[in-house]
């Protein structure tokens, strides 16, 4: 007969809390930020005095490991679904300081008035009021005495019945024995069973993660130092998007700023970069997938718990060793000189802003590329060519749109077994095909997305060539798009939809284009026929309308750049469909020369 794979045990409130005070059951959530507002730990405890209910927990009671003399150790339980619950309870009722999510330690301060039998978070208004106990913890403090809490209370609030008051105080404290039902997944589950429980529970409308999976059990582990290492996860990239963060850091973490991983990544906090801010998630892909030759994030978690893959068992110098090979990675990810030179790398292929870099997996990927050429000690000019082509190839295909744990794992498993060069190379040549860009590329670029992969790598492109805006003699592509230029419709939207046509029609894009915004406005809902004919005009009196250019030549070569059939300056403006064919044909053969120019392009000295 199968064992179960989980048992659904009520436990009171006030057991929940003594297991996490007694480090029984691990609650990483309390170290990291706490998502929820006051109002809601205000409404949690609401319903808990009225007696609703509050949902399941789910604890993971953790493998039983064999030691290193032979003996065995059985885990702590770790909270994989209730984490926010319990921890605003604890915050609240026990007046534990949190961390928000602004990284600043705080206390969440509940307010109770038992006249109303009321909650809501602590303000000056009720501060200042004598029928509010400021704050709940008090009720629950170990050192209260309930008939001197009733007798201070009714001091101060002259009239009011001491019994009643005594009553609800009272009701108020027993919350603690209302019970809630714990799911008690079983030590003997897999890894890969547990981690599908986990994922598939959500809490407040959100999906957890993998890496939320592993991020607690690097928390919760604290012989090898999990706590810190996961600090260093979360500071890191914390510090990539609030630099002002490490004074918080040196000022309240003193410890953490004595450690060995502050000095490593207190250098982000001068960058002003944004081309790659990673989550937790990035980083911990990144460190993961570079260094244990994995793809899925599952096998993270079963490592750091010692699992030996060959036997099924745990094995704590599997664990050791573990937790040892990922710091390794964390530190190799935070790198400065490996950071910022790859962040060079992707700025060299045109991507000057991270508004053309829509997936971060692709990016995150890119990285372990780099990271894996730099451990093999291949040569930089051919490294940074094979990340910048990788790029490029990973982002035009979608490569990792679909199930992109999976594929990392094929691509980081055979560049390990055939090589970084040999494998890149085969995926690059089967996938970028003459008929890939000559054929499927321009039916792909039939979309009106303006978040789409096409219209990035495009305008990647023509920074890379240094093109300037449509219509502009001077201010280039690279320029408008880093000071938030506008993209133009060339073909402009309120025209064509005057004409009838529907929204997916006229935003296809390639009818986009970066303009400036005195020539977008210039342009305005004109006819083409009637402003192309301006531009023509433009030219032959030197009376400027639409941009700076004043010469044929001139114009000839910024319809080039921008990929408008320059036949249009002689018989006309083309029909809407005709145009969008032709253009897109045009943006197709521009980005196979652009894919194939980049193994050709000089890095900027450090």
């Amino acid at each position: 007969m199968t064992a179960p794979r989980y048992q659904v045990v009520p436990q009171p409130i006030g057991t929940i809390l003594t297991w996490v005070k007694s480090k029984e059951i691990a609650i990483p959530e309390i170290q990291r930020p706490f998502v929820w507002d006051a109002s809601k730990v205000r409404d949690l405890l609401d319903s808990l005095y009225q007696g609703f209910p509050i949902g399941y927990l789910i604890a993971w009671n953790n493998p039983t490991v064999r030691l290193k003399d032979g003996g065995h150790a059985a885990g702590k339980r770790i909270l994989i679904d209730g984490q926010q619950r319990v921890t605003a309870l604890m915050a609240s009722l026990l007046g534990i300081t949190i961390i928000n999510k602004d990284y600043v330690t705080t206390r969440i301060t509940i307010a109770f008035n038992p006249l109303e039998e009321k909650f809501e978070v602590l303000n000056p208004v009720i501060a200042r009021s004598k029928e509010w106990i400021p704050d709940v913890s008090e009720v629950f403090s170990a050192d209260v005495h309930m008939l001197n809490l009733v007798d201070d209370y009714c001091a101060k609030n002259e009239g009011v019945d001491k019994n009643k008051v005594f009553d609800v105080l009272n009701n108020l404290v027993k919350i603690q024995n209302n019970v809630v039902g714990v799911i008690e997944l079983s030590n003997e589950l897999d890894i890969e069973t547990v981690t599908e429980i986990f994922i598939r529970v959500n809490s407040q409308g959100a999906q957890l993660s993998q890496a939320d999976f592993a991020m607690s059990k690097i928390a919760a582990n604290e012989t090898y130092e999990g706590n810190l290492l996961r600090k260093a996860i979360d500071y890191f990239c914390h510090l990539a998007v609030a630099p002002e963060f490490i004074t918080t850091i040196q000022e309240r973490d003193k410890n953490f700023a004595k450690s060995e991983f502050f000095p490593k990544m207190k250098w982000i906090a001068d960058v002003n970069e944004d081309i790659y801010d990673p989550s937790y998630t990035d980083m911990l892909r990144v460190a993961f997938v570079s260094e244990f030759g994995r793809g899925k994030l599952q096998d993270l978690v079963a490592l750091l718990s010692g699992r030996n893959f060959e036997t099924r068992e745990f094995e704590e110098a599997i664990a050791e060793a573990s937790f040892k090979t990922l710091k390794d990675g964390i530190l190799n990810f935070m790198n400065k000189t490996q950071f910022q030179r790859f962040v060079m790398i992707v700025k060299s292929a045109g991507f000057v802003s991270n508004s053309l870099l829509g997936s971060q997996t692709v990016l995150d990927f890119a990285y372990i590329v780099y990271l894996h050429g730099r451990a093999k000690k291949m040569d930089p000019s051919e490294l940074e060519t094979i990340v910048r082509q990788w790029l490029v190839m990973a982002m035009i295909t979608g490569r990792y749109s679909g199930q992109a744990e999976s594929i990392m794992d094929q691509d980081i498993r055979q560049i390990n077994q055939i090589g970084l060069v040999k494998y890149t190379k085969l995926i690059m040549d089967s996938a970028l095909t003459d008929s890939f860009w000559e054929s499927l590329l321009p039916q792909e670029m039939e979309t009106s997305s303006v978040n789409s992969p096409y219209l990035s790598i495009f305008f990647a492109a023509q920074v890379k060539n240094g093109d300037r805006g449509f219509l502009s003699r001077d201010i280039t592509v690279s320029t408008m798009i880093q000071n938030q230029g506008d993209i133009h419709h060339i073909y402009p939207r309120k025209f064509l939809k005057s004409q009838g046509l529907s929204r997916t029609k006229y935003n296809q894009i390639a009818n986009y284009a970066m303009t400036q915004s005195e020539i977008n406005i210039a342009i305005g809902a004109k006819d083409p026929d009637k402003y192309f004919a301006e531009i023509i005009k433009q030219i032959e009196t030197g009376k400027l309308k639409y941009g700076g250019i004043k010469d044929e030549r001139g114009l000839k070569k910024n319809f080039e750049e921008n990929c408008i059939p320059v036949s249009m300056l002689k018989s006309g403006v083309m029909e809407y469909d005709e145009f969008l064919k032709e253009r897109r044909i045009l943006m197709a053969m521009k980005m196979k020369k652009y894919f194939q120019s980049l193994g050709e392009v000089e890095m900027e000295q450090e």
